[in-house]
């Protein structure tokens, strides 16, 4: 056997493992619970109902977040920003790596929101294409971040947490640390390439 021969098998042993991985984990569960005699409907009825009544609770607060985020977009604030940006680090002698500044908007928005942050990669892929240097930039900042006030908001909201200033404090951390190290790998990986 050639060693194509052997990846083709094994990319059909990984197709085949991962169709049937979530059938496998609900059949798993099924059982489970038929072995420890769980009323499975009825406890799916009540899990269905407690999850509609969180969603109902949350609901206010991603309309404030989705509100908040269509009203930055509208406003051009990332434009001015970017020119800010750009004078000063053209006056510090950085002007060379003003390029990154058109990932402004997406890093703004991924803490507030993973879909409008894909329709922003999107866009830069349209602009720019998905094998440029922002292209790629901005695949790695999508996948070293996290949608941080959705997070907060869906899961502290759900158990009714109001306090969450240490915890969006190392949050926005952890997400500007992402992102900073997204842009310095897309420059060592793939600018000038």
């Amino acid at each position: 056997m050639t060693f194509a021969e052997r990846m083709q098998a094994i990319t059909y042993f990984m197709e085949a493992v991962s169709q049937w991985a979530i059938p496998a984990l609900i059949l798993l569960i099924i059982l489970a619970a038929a072995y420890n005699r769980v009323p499975m409907y009825e406890s799916f009825i009540s899990g269905a109902k407690e999850g509609f009544g969180i969603a109902v609770m949350i609901i206010p607060y991603l309309v404030a977040i989705f509100f908040a985020i269509k009203i930055f977009i509208a406003s051009g604030i990332f434009d001015d920003i970017k020119y800010g940006l750009t004078y000063v680090m053209s006056k510090i002698g950085m002007g060379a790596y003003t390029e990154a500044l058109d990932l402004l908007p997406l890093a703004m928005t991924k803490p507030l929101t993973g879909s409008g942050a894909r329709g922003i990669m999107l866009e830069i892929f349209n602009l720019h294409g998905p094998d440029s240097f922002l292209g790629k930039t901005a695949s790695i900042m999508m996948g070293s971040s996290e949608t941080t006030f959705y997070i907060l908001t869906v899961y502290f909201g759900s158990v009714g947490v109001k306090k969450v200033r240490h915890t969006l404090i190392a949050c926005l951390c952890a997400d500007a640390a992402g992102m900073g190290t997204a842009v310095v790998l897309g420059y060592l990986m793939y600018h000038g390439r």
